[in-house]
């Protein structure tokens, strides 16, 4: 893998292929575990009683247990969106100051601590507290992952890889329903989470014990010993003429000055996001698009189960999301490669897709028999997929260099806070008051629309691919030579200014 002038080459082992796959896998388990939290074997069911016969049924899963209503159901489905939304964008801007690398580590590591807390929580508010602590794990890997991809997929197949990074997301949410279906009816719903905990494990260690790798239009860390030298000296120096209590004064006003520089910088990147025109219009889209598919994914196998009685609702809409999102993710990357990857073809993609595919989902939910709302689902969910890498390649190629984590940490906080975050409870909001499945699944189909109009305004715009351009702050070595990797040890960085 060539490294950029001036970089620290990459380890020899951590090549581009097996940093796609490890991505990919951590993407798919934090997944699995937002499937594994809807299906009906870790959700479960409140008790029920007939009134002809008045024979009860136990409550199963979580809403059993915990006695929840379908509002206080769909607010824990939301519940970790709130750790996310606080912390991406603080993980985004840190990776202007501490190595990106350690910042994942970081991140994985609170999400196994979390996700582990799920599985022996008491109560609606232990295991809520404990979701938003799986938002905060998540959110340094969801605003750094895709810029290392980008970085260093080749330039042939850019969006292709992202189309594969981007399909884990219904590949694990489709393995976690069937994951907590089989884990919850086998042994316990809290196993489930238990089992997440584990399979993460690995890699937050790996996250800490390898030698991180450094993004585009981020500064490389070999100036670090230079620097520490440089503030050794000063110090040293200092001893001679300084009181101890003006050195300490003097360290507390660098700290608050740093402060005040990291707040500025960020404020200055927030109005650089909001001032352009295609990223603006790619979020309004991407909100609309996920406040279908949050509540898709979360109530999607009640209702599959409530319309056409499935026998197994979690293996059913699980196995359609995994093939169906596979093959549409997949294809979406491809089909923009091929037409050239280009912000302009990528909103065509994006309005197009989302058309049809709403066209085909809506349609499904008005069959009586199961076989149809299987075909017409099948061929909307995979129109609807395609729409994964554009829209993110998109968020990408619309912004500067330095200022890609930030724009991936803004889009996932936009479309979950105005998407899936309030979707979810609404929806049982929605069939409390009409108790009629179909009907709700055909209001929040339609909003797809919605999203298809949106992104059909990004054809029209002047569009520019900032990607390649030069990063007036990678040039600002004075600045940049001050990052220091987080949690990072010795380093073998040559020493230069």
């Amino acid at each position: 893998m060539a490294s950029e002038p001036g970089q620290t080459p990459n380890p020899s082992w951590f090549t581009p292929k097996r940093l796609l796959l490890i991505f990919c896998v951590i993407n798919t388990i934090n997944y699995v575990d937002r499937g594994a939290i809807a299906s009906n074997g870790v959700n479960g069911a409140l008790p029920t009683c007939t009134d002809d016969s008045g024979v009860c049924t136990a409550g199963s899963g979580i809403q059993g247990d915990f006695n929840l209503n379908n509002f206080q159901d769909g607010v824990l489905s939301s519940a970790f969106m709130v750790g996310l939304l606080i912390a991406s964008p603080i993980f985004a801007s840190l990776a202007k100051s501490h190595s990106p690398f350690r910042l994942i580590g970081v991140g994985l590591s609170v999400w196994t601590f979390a996700v582990t807390g799920c599985g022996i929580s008491f109560d609606f508010w232990s295991i809520t507290i404990c979701r938003m602590l799986v938002g905060v794990g998540e959110a340094s890997f969801i605003s750094l992952a895709a810029p290392f991809i980008d970085d260093n997929a080749p330039v042939a197949q850019k969006t292709a890889w992202l189309a594969t990074f981007y399909m884990c997301i219904p590949a694990g949410t489709a393995l976690g329903y069937v994951y907590g279906g089989v884990v919850g009816s086998q042994f316990h719903w809290r196993a489930a989470f238990w089992g997440e905990a584990i399979l993460m494990l690995p890699f937050p260690i790996l996250g800490f014990v390898m030698k991180p790798l450094q993004l585009k239009g981020f500064a490389p860390l070999e100036s670090k010993k230079t620097i520490s030298s440089i503030e050794t000296n000063v110090s040293e120096h200092g001893d001679d003429g300084v009181l101890a209590q003006d050195q300490a004064f003097i360290r507390g006003t660098r700290s608050t000055s740093k402060l005040r520089n990291q707040f500025t910088r960020f404020s200055k990147d927030m109005q650089e996001l909001l001032y352009d025109q295609e990223y603006i219009i790619n979020v309004l889209g991407y909100i609309s698009y996920n406040f279908v598919i949050g509540a898709y994914s979360y109530w999607g196998p009640k209702a599959g189960y409530s319309i056409y009685h499935m026998s197994n609702p979690d293996l059913l809409f699980g196995g359609i999301t995994i093939v169906c999102g596979i093959l549409g993710t997949l294809g979406g990357g491809l089909i923009l490669d091929r037409m050239t990857s280009t912000i302009s073809n990528a909103f065509k993609l994006l309005s197009g897709a989302t058309l049809l595919g709403a066209i085909f989902c809506l349609v499904a939910f008005l069959f009586k028999n199961l076989s149809g709302f299987i075909v017409f689902f099948s061929i909307g969910e995979l129109l609807i997929f395609a729409t994964q890498a554009p829209v993110n390649y998109v968020s990408l190629r619309c912004v500067k260099p330095s200022l890609r984590p930030l724009s991936m940490a803004i889009s996932t906080v936009s479309i979950h806070i105005f998407g899936d975050v309030p979707s979810a409870p609404l929806v049982g909001v929605l069939q409390d008051r009409i108790n009629d499945w179909r009907k709700s699944a055909l209001c929040l189909t339609s909003v797809f629309f919605l999203a298809a109009g949106i992104w059909f305004i990004g054809i029209f715009l002047r569009t520019v691919d900032l990607s390649t351009e030069d990063d007036e702050d990678q040039s600002a070595t004075s600045l940049r030579g001050k990052m220091k990797p987080l949690l990072e040890g010795n380093s073998d960085a040559s020493s230069q200014a």
